[in-house]
């Protein structure tokens, strides 16, 4: 492990599934969350860094402050952990609307943020195009099953299946919306509640994509509140059909665990896309 000069004190932490996670104090006092590992793919902390400031921007949602980074690690504010109260879910519901019609640049990587993303070992490219579709297909779904097939954690059949989603993608996506701001891997885990019960965003791969992403990734492990989607609702309506549209924006997250961590996710990977199919 890597911690920045000068920390002392340090007392390992939950940090998710790939890195490792420290309470650490600064050289000058701060209290910060450090993450780290061993092998790290360059810039990946910077692009880290560089989604979390992009995310806090339009002054909605929370995102811990970015106190030290280094290729080998990431120093983060520390936040006080709690829990995300009734109020806190409505408010977030609330910030998030409002961070998704912030809009973005364009369908893909935001300034600052090489023009791939990560999730884990896998990289993505986050290259623009002209449409949201177009997006979706090209740099998500397809690049997905081919790594998730490389790795024998998608059947050939669900591949297939992934492929004739792509091929109906323009009349499955919903209607035209302008790229949102989006976090990129909205699952429930990346909800933080602190102790004064609001809700901090963490860990983000940030792009300009289409806010039914996040929205659907935030019910594929257990939303925190089914409050936040009402909430979200009532300030920035989703257009006609989005509930049908869930397991189609669940499918991307679905192979990127396949990928990873193969097991079941490749089964039900397939079982979404044969849904469009």
């Amino acid at each position: 492990m890597t911690l920045p000069p000068g920390a002392t004190g340090a007392r390992r932490v939950g940090g998710g599934d790939i890195n490792e996670a420290f309470r650490v104090t600064l050289a000058d006092a701060r209290e910060a969350f450090v993450k780290t590992r061993s092998e790290t793919i360059p810039g990946e902390y910077a692009a880290e860094a560089a989604g979390l400031r992009w995310l806090a921007e339009p002054g909605l949602v929370r995102t811990p402050a970015v106190l030290e980074l280094d290729e080998a690690y990431l120093a983060l504010e520390w936040i006080e952990p709690g829990g995300l109260s009734a109020e806190g879910a409505e408010e977030l519901g609330r910030a998030l609307a409002g961070t998704h019609l912030a809009g973005a640049e364009q369908f893909g990587a935001p300034p600052g943020v090489p023009p791939e993303t990560g999730f884990g070992s896998l990289r993505l490219p986050n290259e623009p195009t002209a449409d949201w579709p177009s997006f979706y297909a090209q740099r998500r779904l397809l690049p997905l099953a081919r790594i998730a097939r490389e790795r024998g954690s998608l059947s050939e059949a669900g591949a297939r299946a992934v492929a004739r989603v792509c091929e109906r993608i323009g009349e499955l996506c919903g209607p035209p919306e302008p790229p949102s701001r989006l976090h990129g891997d909205l699952w429930g885990g990346n909800v933080m509640g602190g102790a004064d019960g609001r809700a901090w965003l963490i860990d983000p791969s940030c792009y300009g994509g289409h806010r039914e992403v996040d929205l659907a990734m935030l019910r594929l492990f257990g939303a925190p509140s089914q409050r936040i989607f009402d909430a979200y609702e009532e300030a920035a309506p989703l257009a006609a059909g989005a509930g049908d549209r869930v397991e189609l924006y669940q499918l991307a997250p679905l192979l990127v665990h396949a990928a990873l961590f193969g097991g079941s996710y490749g089964a039900a990977a397939e079982r979404a896309a044969r849904r469009y199919v």
